[in-house]
């Protein structure tokens, strides 16, 4: 169901500005001839019209997002998912409609050809391939600029919303330039202290991770509310936002899944329901980065229950942008993912069969129970309040195990990147996942990344350049291309 237009249409009083139309500075690194509108066919006529009432050729506000992990199969095995058991046709999700091609994921690294979230959001953020772990530079580790710094640039206002850390890889790209992914800290630092114009790169920044703007790195929350940023850190204290900036950081790491979060959470499309209506206040337009990054969260520990707990969000954000769009005609919405991961199959075994109605039952996602498991809670409680279908008794004794086994390392080795730690901590997550794994007949290949293309999906002004199987980093250029030619943010730049 599509929820509730809260936006309103675009008014000739809030889409007039005044000035003559002034050139910009060509993107050469990203810009591509084959992506470009036909110049001859805009006329003074057109640009007046497109001022007044929305650009509805080449657009001014661009919602970009991006499903972390989502392969093909998973846009699949969600529809099985939304549809009755046993339905003979399956109805369409939100996204079927808007399909427009397939990218192509591989990264430009020397030893490795499947990508990384890093290397991925990089191609799509700037129009250049990297090798993995790279931030938004090249493989000589040279800074290569962002759409969203393009944005800014000419004066449109940017976002990004995510259910990971603001520090993950993919908003990293848009707004730092680090040689790696890890370097979380130094990511915090370089969205306070990079400016464009004298400003801050990000306008709305929500998700997790406050342990990268608190009092060990700086006190970087501090510093953004002194220069007229909004602090909040729940649902209620975003509703009550003020400020057209705003720092929103709802956990320590990463947000709960959507299946396990407490109610006093903002789901993905409050946080971008809010971020539209502070980003939609600029007249030169915005971009705005929405990222499910749980999809591919849930997917590394082979997690069906969480993954489809946040297919579900990313779509219910995904028909809200489409929404917004349709009452925005200037407003372009692209939808792709940077990789696949875990190499989920519909189906396993012999039979030719998939259930998901016993992913519906699941209370809480495997993720949920393993880390509460891990923080010495009881394994038969968890799991009995985690679990909605049968869970074997010889199966709860191998958890049981598993959790023994992990409790009996040494707590000075219990880092999160220790080999030990990490391999008991699989075996954990493996024996909890079995059950339902079996039961949904859900396969899996792997707990990494698969180098399998993409789907893209788009809906607005320009979403005809996303047909056909391209490689990741024409959308970055398509981007560059269209605010070249973006009419209202390029007046008045001088």
């Amino acid at each position: 169901m599509r929820l509730i237009n809260k936006f309103g249409k675009t008014t000739i009083a809030t889409s007039m500005v005044a000035a003559t139309i002034l050139g910009v500075a060509n993107v050469s690194f990203a810009s591509d001839s084959s992506a470009s509108l036909d110049e001859n066919a805009q006329g003074q006529q057109g640009q007046d019209r497109a001022i007044a009432f929305g650009n509805t050729k080449n657009p001014k506000n661009v919602i970009f997002m991006v499903s972390d992990g989502m392969g093909p199969s998973f846009n699949t095995a969600y529809r099985y998912y939304k549809n009755k058991s046993g339905a003979k046709t399956l109805k369409p999700t939100a996204f079927d409609k808007y399909l427009k091609g397939t990218n192509r994921t591989y990264p430009n690294d020397p030893k490795e050809n499947v990508t990384d979230s890093a290397a991925g959001g990089t191609a799509f953020a700037t129009g250049h391939k990297t090798y993995n772990g790279a931030i938004s530079v090249d493989t000589n580790k040279k800074p290569v600029k962002s759409v969203l710094e393009q944005a800014k640039e000419q004066g449109k206002s940017t976002g990004l919303v995510i259910t990971t850390e603001l520090t993950d890889a993919t908003p990293s790209v848009y707004a730092a330039h680090i040689d790696s992914r890890d370097k979380k800290d130094d990511i915090a630092q370089q969205f306070y202290k990079d400016r464009i114009n004298g400003q801050h790169k990000v306008d709305v920044m929500l998700g997790g991770g406050s342990k990268y703007f608190g009092k060990n790195n700086g006190n970087l929350d501090k510093k953004f509310k002194r220069d007229g940023y909004d602090l909040v850190s729940n649902k209620s204290e975003l509703n009550n936002s003020q400020s057209n900036k705003v720092l929103g950081t709802f956990s320590e790491k990463d947000m709960p899944l959507q299946i396990d979060a407490p109610k006093s959470n903002p789901l993905l499309v409050d946080m971008e329901n809010s971020a539209l209506n502070k980003l939609s206040k600029n007249n030169k337009g915005f971009f705005l980065m929405v990222e499910g990054a749980s999809i591919d969260k849930a997917a590394h520990p082979n997690d069906i229950t969480g993954v489809m707990s946040e297919m579900s969000g990313f779509e219910t954000a995904f028909d809200n942008a489409i929404n917004y769009a349709e009452t925005h005609k200037d407003t372009l919405v692209v939808a792709t993912a940077d990789h696949s991961t875990g190499g989920l199959s519909i189906a396993k075994g012999k039979d030719y069969k998939w259930n998901p109605e016993a992913i519906h039952k699941m209370k809480h996602s495997g993720m949920y129970m393993t880390k509460q498991i891990v923080a010495g809670k009881d394994p038969e409680k968890v799991i009995n309040e985690g679990y909605g279908i049968n869970f074997p008794s010889q199966q709860l004794d191998k958890v049981k195990e598993a959790a023994k086994e992990l409790h009996k390392l040494p707590k000075e080795g219990k880092g999160e990147k220790d080999e030990k730690v990490v391999a008991q901590t699989t075996k954990l997550q493996n024996a909890i996942q079995k059950p339902i794994n079996d039961e949904s007949h859900t396969g899996w290949t792997t707990n990494g990344h698969t180098g399998v293309d993409v789907n893209t999906y788009a809906y607005g002004p320009g979403s005809s350049k996303f047909k056909g199987n391209m490689e990741n980093t024409q959308s970055a250029k398509n981007i560059f291309d269209f605010f070249k030619k973006d009419i209202t943010s390029n007046q008045n730049q001088q």
